[in-house]
């Protein structure tokens, strides 16, 4: 009897056996749910960084400040928050100044809108450029000593694509310079570079604080200037582009601000044939820069 007993506890234990086992199943089916909780931990540490990398954004003031003394000429612009404190950004100003980086003022909710999840932007965001900014002084220096030079001028576009798309042409049609307006217009972010197919590693791009001091300046080194206005009187394929010519664009729609046009030596068009009275801008330089590149082939 006792014998019997014995059997059936080692026959009640063995049968637990497989039981312990499945414990053990059941345990290592939750190890790959605690793994994989582990690239989410990653992910939120990746979103507290202080650069956005699809943005190009730079948050905080210390950031900020090191992309200013290591990089400057990849620095767009910077927003500070009212009523951040100026003696912990005094730096800031100052190298931005020196450099000529636009700084802007905002209310604090608006830099929000660009920071992404859990960063501390201290009040401060820096926008990075996807290429380096050419000096402007340095450039007009370049373009003005060269015996045929031939410039563009882009007098407030505001269409990333347009202003990849225009890069791209003035690589292609072999621009020496081409300047771009601080304000109002867009200036060197991903999509541009996108856009230009690499054009913006190759292009000397400047940005200028006026754009009629710097027609004033190309005159002054004997720079032709030349508008585009589907008002001109003269055909874009009657000015002798063989001299040396700064070509100046306006944004979509608007076309040149009015003072632009009048500083202009001449304004020149693209006679249109069809029912539509223009070009979108990019095209309407691709058209004229290989004209340009034609006359001074011949």
């Amino acid at each position: 009897m006792k014998k019997n007993k014995i059997q059936n506890s080692k026959f009640k234990i063995q049968n637990q056996k497989p039981r312990f086992k499945d414990q053990r199943v059941k345990i290592e089916d939750q190890r790959p749910k605690f793994e994989d909780r582990r690239p989410n931990f990653e992910d939120k540490n990746r979103q507290s960084a202080t650069v956005n990398q699809q943005s190009n954004l730079i948050f905080g003031v210390l950031p900020v400040l090191e992309r200013l003394r290591a990089n400057p000429k990849r620095v767009e612009k910077i927003l500070i928050a009212d009523g951040a404190r100026e003696k912990r950004l005094s730096e800031i100003f100052e190298l931005a100044k020196q450099n000529r980086v636009m700084i802007q003022r905002t209310a604090r909710e608006n830099l929000s809108k660009y920071a992404i999840e859990n960063a501390n932007h201290q009040g401060v965001i820096a926008f990075a450029a996807s290429a380096e900014y050419a000096d402007a002084d340095e450039l007009l220096e370049e373009v003005s000593s060269k015996e045929n030079p031939l410039v563009l001028i882009l007098d407030g576009v505001e269409d990333p694509r347009n202003l990849g798309a225009i890069l791209r042409v003035a690589e292609c049609a072999g621009i020496d310079g081409t300047f771009i307006p601080e304000r109002r217009a867009v200036g060197l972010t991903e999509t541009v570079a996108k856009s230009s197919a690499g054009a913006t590693e190759y292009v000397k791009i400047a940005k200028v604080a006026n754009i009629n001091r710097l027609i004033e300046e190309l005159k002054e080194n004997n720079i032709w200037v030349v508008g585009t206005s589907a008002e001109a009187e003269m055909s874009y394929t009657d000015w002798d582009w063989t001299q040396k010519t700064a070509l100046v664009l306006g944004g979509e729609g608007k076309g040149l601000h009015r003072l632009v046009a009048e500083n202009c030596d001449a304004l020149v068009k693209i006679p249109m044939q069809g029912k539509i009275d223009s070009l979108n801008v990019s095209v309407a330089s691709g058209v004229i820069l290989f004209e340009a590149n034609r006359q001074r082939r011949d």
